[in-house]
């Protein structure tokens, strides 16, 4: 079973597929990138989702765990496009990006991210841009990927 992550190219988004990459080192499964594109916005590039996997890998000491893209472009809720295929590849961990946000914008907007949390059929991990737990996942991970766990 897969890890999950959904990926938008933010700070946040970034952080959580380091966060991914780390726990596929640890579980010894491979990686499912959902990129989804609301309407009017510039649609993502395979090329630049693969660079963020590579770059996700070198920085946390984890060998590429294989991986999958999926990239929906013109989504009218991109929380659709990833709980769908979390739910069709029986994914096992789910990994999301959330950002700091005033209280007036917690009840405006976040509203892919609370579903996601309460909707996703396997845990949830959130992360914020600044992931300090990464080093130690990484170092776990890596300990655990040369046989040393």
């Amino acid at each position: 079973m897969p890890v999950l992550v959904g990926f938008v190219p933010t700070p946040e988004g970034r952080a959580a597929v380091r966060r991914a990459v780390a726990e596929c080192g640890l579980r010894g499964t491979p990686l499912i990138l959902v990129g989804s594109g609301r309407s009017g916005s510039d649609p993502l590039d395979e090329a630049a989702c693969t660079a963020e996997i590579l770059a996700a890998c070198e920085a946390t000491g984890v060998t590429d765990p294989g991986h999958e893209i999926r990239i929906f472009a013109g989504s009218v809720e991109p929380a659709d496009d990833v709980l769908t295929v979390a739910e069709e590849t029986d994914a096992e961990l789910f990994v999301i990006g959330l950002r700091r946000r005033t209280p007036v914008g917690k009840l405006i907007l976040g509203g892919s991210a609370q579903r996601i949390l309460l909707e996703a059929g396997c845990p949830v991990l959130a992360v914020k841009g600044t992931d300090v737990h990464l080093r130690a996942a990484a170092t776990v991970a890596t300990a655990a990927s040369q046989g040393q766990a």
